[in-house]
Protein backbone atom coordinates (compact mmCIF):
# COMPACT_ATOMS: atom_id res chain seq x y z
CA UNK A 1 0.00 0.00 0.00
CA UNK A 2 1.29 3.41 -0.62
CA UNK A 3 0.49 7.23 0.53
CA UNK A 4 -1.25 9.51 -1.62
CA UNK A 5 2.14 10.95 -2.51
CA UNK A 6 2.90 7.47 -3.51
CA UNK A 7 5.74 6.29 -0.69
CA UNK A 8 5.58 2.93 0.52
CA UNK A 9 4.25 2.92 3.93
CA UNK A 10 6.96 1.58 6.58
CA UNK A 11 5.87 -2.26 7.54
CA UNK A 12 4.92 -0.77 11.22
CA UNK A 13 1.49 1.05 9.47
CA UNK A 14 0.33 -2.99 8.68
CA UNK A 15 0.17 -4.04 12.03
CA UNK A 16 -3.37 -3.48 12.75
CA UNK A 17 -4.39 -4.81 8.81
CA UNK A 18 -5.63 -7.73 10.11
CA UNK A 19 -8.34 -5.87 12.16
CA UNK A 20 -10.24 -4.39 8.80
CA UNK A 21 -13.71 -5.65 8.67
CA UNK A 22 -16.53 -6.53 10.34
CA UNK A 23 -16.43 -8.62 13.50
CA UNK A 24 -18.67 -10.28 16.41
CA UNK A 25 -17.14 -9.80 20.05
CA UNK A 26 -17.78 -11.64 23.16
CA UNK A 27 -16.93 -8.98 26.20
CA UNK A 28 -15.77 -10.22 29.89
CA UNK A 29 -15.59 -7.35 31.69
CA UNK A 30 -14.50 -7.19 35.99
CA UNK A 31 -17.24 -5.94 37.62
CA UNK A 32 -14.92 -3.89 39.77
CA UNK A 33 -11.52 -2.71 39.48
CA UNK A 34 -8.54 -2.60 41.39
CA UNK A 35 -10.24 -3.78 44.57
CA UNK A 36 -10.04 -8.00 44.42
CA UNK A 37 -13.16 -8.69 42.54
CA UNK A 38 -13.22 -12.10 41.08
CA UNK A 39 -17.17 -11.28 39.01
CA UNK A 40 -17.01 -10.60 35.61
CA UNK A 41 -20.06 -9.64 33.15
CA UNK A 42 -20.11 -11.45 29.96
CA UNK A 43 -21.78 -9.81 26.87
CA UNK A 44 -21.78 -9.37 23.26
CA UNK A 45 -21.21 -6.90 20.83
CA UNK A 46 -19.75 -5.94 17.17
CA UNK A 47 -17.03 -3.71 15.60
CA UNK A 48 -16.56 -2.46 12.21
CA UNK A 49 -12.64 -1.49 11.17
CA UNK A 50 -11.86 0.26 8.48
CA UNK A 51 -8.83 2.19 7.55
CA UNK A 52 -7.87 5.54 7.33
CA UNK A 53 -5.08 8.20 5.52
CA UNK A 54 -4.05 5.87 3.11
CA UNK A 55 -3.20 3.53 5.58
CA UNK A 56 -1.50 5.10 7.96
CA UNK A 57 -4.50 4.66 10.62
CA UNK A 58 -7.94 3.06 10.86
CA UNK A 59 -11.05 4.04 12.63
CA UNK A 60 -13.45 1.27 14.40
CA UNK A 61 -16.89 2.32 15.30
CA UNK A 62 -18.35 -0.43 18.36
CA UNK A 63 -21.48 -1.60 19.61
CA UNK A 64 -21.32 -2.07 23.28
CA UNK A 65 -23.73 -4.85 24.37
CA UNK A 66 -23.56 -4.01 27.98
CA UNK A 67 -26.05 -5.38 30.79
CA UNK A 68 -27.29 -2.68 32.18
CA UNK A 69 -28.37 -1.42 27.86
CA UNK A 70 -26.18 -1.41 24.26
CA UNK A 71 -23.91 1.95 23.62
CA UNK A 72 -21.99 2.97 21.61
CA UNK A 73 -18.00 4.11 20.63
CA UNK A 74 -14.95 4.44 18.31
CA UNK A 75 -11.39 3.77 18.05
CA UNK A 76 -8.97 5.85 16.38
CA UNK A 77 -5.54 4.34 15.94
CA UNK A 78 -2.77 6.26 14.18
CA UNK A 79 1.20 5.59 13.21
CA UNK A 80 3.71 7.16 13.60
CA UNK A 81 6.35 6.41 11.41
CA UNK A 82 9.69 8.55 13.02
CA UNK A 83 9.02 6.81 16.40
CA UNK A 84 7.40 3.72 14.91
CA UNK A 85 4.63 3.61 17.39
CA UNK A 86 0.75 3.79 17.11
CA UNK A 87 -1.45 5.87 19.32
CA UNK A 88 -5.19 4.25 19.87
CA UNK A 89 -7.96 7.18 21.04
CA UNK A 90 -10.67 5.81 22.37
CA UNK A 91 -13.75 7.49 22.50
CA UNK A 92 -17.34 6.57 25.18
CA UNK A 93 -20.43 7.37 23.26
CA UNK A 94 -21.68 7.63 26.69
CA UNK A 95 -19.90 10.69 27.41
CA UNK A 96 -18.16 11.93 24.39
CA UNK A 97 -14.05 12.98 24.64
CA UNK A 98 -10.98 11.34 23.58
CA UNK A 99 -9.51 9.69 26.87
CA UNK A 100 -5.81 9.34 27.60
CA UNK A 101 -3.96 7.93 23.97
CA UNK A 102 -2.62 4.82 24.62
CA UNK A 103 1.32 4.22 22.85
CA UNK A 104 2.57 1.38 21.85
CA UNK A 105 3.79 -1.22 18.95
CA UNK A 106 3.63 -4.72 17.92
CA UNK A 107 6.88 -7.17 18.74
CA UNK A 108 6.65 -10.79 18.04
CA UNK A 109 3.37 -10.75 17.39
CA UNK A 110 1.90 -9.06 20.46
CA UNK A 111 0.93 -5.17 20.75
CA UNK A 112 1.37 -3.31 23.83
CA UNK A 113 0.26 -0.25 24.26
CA UNK A 114 0.83 1.75 27.42
CA UNK A 115 -0.68 5.00 29.04
CA UNK A 116 -1.22 7.01 32.75
CA UNK A 117 -4.54 7.48 33.67
CA UNK A 118 -5.94 8.04 36.93
CA UNK A 119 -8.65 5.86 38.44
CA UNK A 120 -10.96 7.17 41.22
CA UNK A 121 -8.57 9.56 41.81
CA UNK A 122 -5.41 7.80 42.34
CA UNK A 123 -2.96 7.47 39.42
CA UNK A 124 -2.69 3.98 37.52
CA UNK A 125 -1.04 3.00 34.17
CA UNK A 126 -3.31 1.46 31.36
CA UNK A 127 -1.66 -1.77 29.67
CA UNK A 128 -3.64 -2.60 26.35
CA UNK A 129 -2.43 -6.20 24.67
CA UNK A 130 -3.48 -7.10 20.97
CA UNK A 131 -3.15 -10.59 19.68
CA UNK A 132 -3.98 -12.10 16.68
CA UNK A 133 -4.03 -15.96 15.05
CA UNK A 134 -4.27 -14.65 11.11
CA UNK A 135 -7.22 -12.82 10.16
CA UNK A 136 -10.64 -14.80 11.31
CA UNK A 137 -9.94 -14.20 15.50
CA UNK A 138 -8.65 -11.74 17.76
CA UNK A 139 -8.18 -10.55 21.30
CA UNK A 140 -8.00 -7.25 23.25
CA UNK A 141 -7.08 -7.65 27.33
CA UNK A 142 -6.73 -4.37 29.21
CA UNK A 143 -5.10 -4.31 32.50
CA UNK A 144 -5.09 -1.74 35.55
CA UNK A 145 -1.67 -1.25 37.54
CA UNK A 146 -1.49 0.75 40.75
CA UNK A 147 2.14 -0.04 40.98
CA UNK A 148 3.13 1.83 38.05
CA UNK A 149 3.58 -1.89 36.59
CA UNK A 150 5.01 -4.17 39.00
CA UNK A 151 1.74 -5.85 39.10
CA UNK A 152 -1.41 -6.10 36.54
CA UNK A 153 -5.11 -6.66 37.04
CA UNK A 154 -6.58 -8.05 33.64
CA UNK A 155 -9.99 -5.95 33.89
CA UNK A 156 -11.28 -6.51 29.95
CA UNK A 157 -11.30 -8.66 27.63
CA UNK A 158 -11.86 -8.82 23.99
CA UNK A 159 -12.73 -11.94 22.08
CA UNK A 160 -13.12 -10.82 18.10
CA UNK A 161 -14.63 -13.55 15.39
CA UNK A 162 -14.84 -12.55 11.96
CA UNK A 163 -18.09 -12.11 10.27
Amino acid sequence: MTVSDGKTLPAGAHDFDFFFGSWKVRHRRLRERLVGSREWDEFGGAVRVRPILAGLGNFDENVIGLPQGPYEACTLRIYHAVSQDWSIHWIDGRNPKFDTPMVGRFRDGVGTFLAEDVLQGRPIRVRFLWTHEGTQSARWEQAFSPDRGLTWETNWVMDFARV
